[in-house]
């Protein structure tokens, strides 16, 4: 089976973290870099003709538009479009505050991550596949009491900060030394717990992990 090429737009002010973003990219091979960008203007001109997988926002352009609302903007002329915010700050209300509902396919990833060749396209193939990927360094934050989250078990929760970060289930099973089969019956019991609906609007898997946002929030 051929994998797809994924096409990927940059949209970076910082020149330097620009390259090296583009060299961290440049190293996979399905990966196509189509366009690159320092401000929000030709962005906003240029991506949409271009008809990029996924493009990779920092959130602080800047501009008249941060990467949240420019990705948005984005969004509403190409809506398959794959978005990964790139940030300096471990400042989750930025992807908090985008409408639930259209959150699927969004990732937020710390800039000190990008080197880390496994995180980076975990998320990019995480928001291609229209899955909420998080950052590693922000689900080792502490959970709130108050969150239903604390319903889950120890376990339970190792494989929910996992498929937060972008791994598949047979990820998960590997990194776990389990089987795919009872990561697979351990996901159906989070959202069981969770009184996630598997038939949805909103797929589970991203209604999990946004569950695991607002509880990272305090909420």
């Amino acid at each position: 089976m051929i994998e797809q090429t994924l096409r990927i737009a940059i949209v970076e002010d910082e020149h330097l973290f620009r390259d090296l973003l583009k060299i961290a990219l440049e190293r996979h091979t399905r990966l196509e870099i189509v366009g690159s960008f320092g401000d929000v203007e030709s962005a906003l001109t240029q991506i949409p003709s271009l008809e990029p997988n996924i493009v990779l926002l920092d959130i602080d352009l800047g501009g008249v538009l941060n990467g949240v609302e420019l990705g948005i903007e984005l969004r509403a002329q190409l809506p398959q479009l794959g978005v990964v915010l790139l940030s300096n700050h471990q400042d989750i209300e930025f992807i908090a505050s985008i409408d639930s509902r259209t959150l699927a396919g969004w990732s937020y990833l710390l800039k000190k991550s990008v080197r880390n060749a496994d995180v980076l396209l975990r998320a990019i193939e995480g928001a291609n596949d229209g899955m909420t990927v998080l950052d590693p360094q922000l689900v080792t934050s502490r959970i709130s009491i108050r969150s239903p989250l604390r319903l889950l078990t120890p376990r339970q929760l190792e494989v929910l900060a996992l498929i937060a970060q972008g791994y598949t289930n047979a990820a998960v099973g590997l990194q776990l030394d389990i089987s795919q089969k009872t990561v697979e019956n351990m996901v159906n019991a989070i959202y069981q717990t969770l009184e996630i609906p598997t038939q949805a609007q909103i797929h589970p898997r991203v209604k999990a992990v946004l569950m695991y946002l607002d509880a990272l929030r305090g909420g």
